[in-house]
């Protein structure tokens, strides 16, 4: 169990995504508790009940838009789908279910007095807690068992390029910097994959039979508008540019594709968006 909590699993980074989940969990928690009125709102007797109870929702959505949008912004490596587990999601799904149980319960007591809500703030947190961690983790768990089967069952299908040597009669490839006078010329078959460093890209490539690492100054897309010559060499995550000529195996887990290069000394991720695409070219 607790070797589970250690997996990878798939982190939500899109922000309209985001938003639209802030969207549905408000609209659930709105649409429940206007259904069903627990914790003494079936006799709550009050004007405009039915938009107060609205109300609860709306607190909802704005307490998970702030949970998702905020602490990322704030600690951006921690939130890293890379350094991203189970466990943390757990925790995670469980701070937001309890931050939206409080605001909801200061939301109440715009309203009445907070003896009208039993054992008051704690009560309410408690319960909460329990009726929510066994299915949370329950559905977190079992989505991480999903996308587990779904990406390493599917990587080991997917066929791969034979790569191929480095020769002469290749078209090489140009990349010019920023500033318009530095420039990068590389044989495709040299090239393993350019990653983004901040305002720079580090490209590893074979130089005299070794591999080696040069620096460009130059975002990653505009690197990318670059690659008109040739259509095995792909955006594959927000971070990184391959080769695919070059990957030697493709493996899975909980958070998608992983390329592996030159013998394994590189593991690429593949962001979700760019499944199709890469498959696609695979093949």
């Amino acid at each position: 169990m607790f070797s589970v909590l250690r997996q990878p699993y798939p982190r939500q980074e899109n922000p309209r995504r985001q938003f639209l989940r802030a969207m549905w969990i408000g609209l659930f928690v709105g649409l429940f508790l206007l259904l069903f009125q627990p914790f003494g709102l079936q006799t709550w007797d009050t004007p405009y009940k039915s938009l107060k109870i609205a109300g609860f929702g709306l607190v909802s959505f704005v307490i998970t838009a702030l949970v998702h949008w905020l602490p990322a912004m704030l600690y951006p490596v921690y939130f890293r789908e890379e350094n991203w587990t189970v466990g943390r999601e757990i925790i995670w799904v469980m701070l937001n279910v309890l931050l939206i149980a409080f605001a909801n319960y200061l939301y109440l007591n715009l309203y009445v007095s907070s003896s009208y809500i039993p054992f008051g703030l704690p009560g309410m947190l408690l319960s909460t807690f329990l009726l929510a961690i066994f299915p949370v983790t329950g559905i977190i768990i079992g989505n991480y068992i999903l996308q587990l089967k779904k990406y390493s069952g599917q990587a080991g299908n997917v066929p791969l390029h034979p790569m191929p040597e480095p020769g002469a009669a290749e078209q090489p490839l140009i990349f010019i910097a920023e500033n318009e006078k530095d420039s990068l010329t590389i044989a495709p078959s040299s090239l393993f994959f350019i990653e983004s460093s901040d305002n720079y890209s580090t490209f590893y490539h074979l130089l005299d039979g070794q591999t080696s690492k040069t620096l460009l100054r130059s975002s990653l897309s505009r690197l990318e508008s670059q690659l008109t010559q040739t259509d095995t060499i792909l955006r594959c995550h927000r971070s990184f540019i391959v080769n695919l000529d070059k990957v030697e195996k493709m493996t899975g887990n909980a958070q998608g594709y992983k390329l592996h290069l030159n013998g394994g000394q590189f593991i690429i991720p593949v962001a979700r968006k760019y499944n199709d695409t890469l498959i696609a070219r695979l093949k």
